[in-house]
């Protein structure tokens, strides 16, 4: 509700807004993904797209959607697929243990399942449903989030060409928190450019009732630096875990050979956690306030030739 007030409040947001959602709604019709992606970045973004000679990062990720289809990025995006190649390149203690992987809403025993958990769909980022505590779980509404998941095609929305062939599942997951009363945890994803991780951001306040996402971005050294994309800065300073420069590596071991990747990591209690692989942040249709950070990360993008 509060981000319906807020584009009322400014006309051009709003009729950006209105016109979003009509571009959403007929998604599935239109075939072209250069022309969907053109329609979507008009609507999206101040300044005009360039395909032919793409220099800002979000440019390049459009590029990269259209052109740069490596096989291996589809089973990088399966969140279930993913935890078998990232565990066969640094290793199974680094994987939350999965309780169980699920075709339909309907093949999940609730009762089987411990009192914490966390469901979320296998092919987007947006499906995922947390239970702190199964005395108060929601089945119901949990069941019709994740058919509504299920149901979306994270492709036909933001053309991002990976999950074209990713099969949409259900995964159980173990509830991974610093406390058994907070679902929240600092989520460290890292931009990583051919093996290089120069940039991160951490996103906090993200299942905090009542809290707006936080994201804060840094250097690799961790320094914080001026940017706002997509949600504000936290309001109180964030310690660099004593993990940092583990990580690092890990995210530098994870990217190697691919021109831009995020890795997501997780410090739960000193110990890293994987959580994902992202190859287009917000799709690429997220301002940077200032621009000039759309054009400092973009310069760090090499990108590959005779791929398709």
């Amino acid at each position: 509700m509060s981000k319906i007030i807020k584009v009322i409040k400014n006309p051009r947001k709003a009729i950006r807004f209105l016109l979003n959602n009509l571009l959403k709604s007929v998604a599935p019709l239109i075939k072209d993904d250069t022309l969907y992606i053109k329609l979507k970045w008009k609507l999206s973004m101040d300044y005009p797209l360039n395909l032919d000679n793409p220099t800002t990062f979000s440019e390049k990720l459009q590029w990269l959607k259209l052109h740069d289809h490596n096989p291996d990025y589809i089973k990088m995006v399966d969140k279930v697929e993913a935890k078998k190649y990232v565990a066969s390149i640094i290793g199974e203690e680094f994987i939350i243990p999965t309780i169980g992987v699920y075709n339909t809403v309907e093949e999940i025993n609730f009762d089987e399942l411990p009192n914490q958990f966390v469901l979320k769909c296998t092919h987007d980022s947006n499906g995922m449903v947390i239970c702190k505590d199964k005395k108060t779980f929601d089945i119901d509404r949990a069941k019709e989030k994740l058919k509504k998941g299920l149901g979306q095609s994270y492709y036909c929305l933001n053309r991002e060409w990976p999950y074209k062939n990713v099969k949409p599942r259900i995964i159980a997951e173990q509830f991974m928190s610093e406390d058994e009363q907070k679902a929240e945890l600092k989520d460290y994803k890292w931009f990583c450019f051919n093996g290089e991780p120069e940039y991160l951001f951490i996103a906090t306040d993200r299942f905090t009732n009542g809290e707006q996402t936080k994201f804060d971005f840094y250097d690799s050294s961790f320094n914080h630096l001026p940017i706002i994309n997509g949600h504000p800065n936290a309001s109180v300073e964030i310690k660099k875990p004593e993990s940092f420069e583990h990580m690092k590596e890990i995210a530098a071991r994870l990217s190697q050979n691919i021109p831009h990747v995020r890795v997501d990591l997780y410090d739960i209690k000193g110990k890293i956690y994987f959580g994902e692989l992202t190859f287009y942040h917000w799709s690429g249709f997220m301002p940077f306030d200032p621009h000039e950070w759309d054009v400092k990360f973009g310069e760090l993008i090499t990108m590959p030739h005779g791929r398709e």
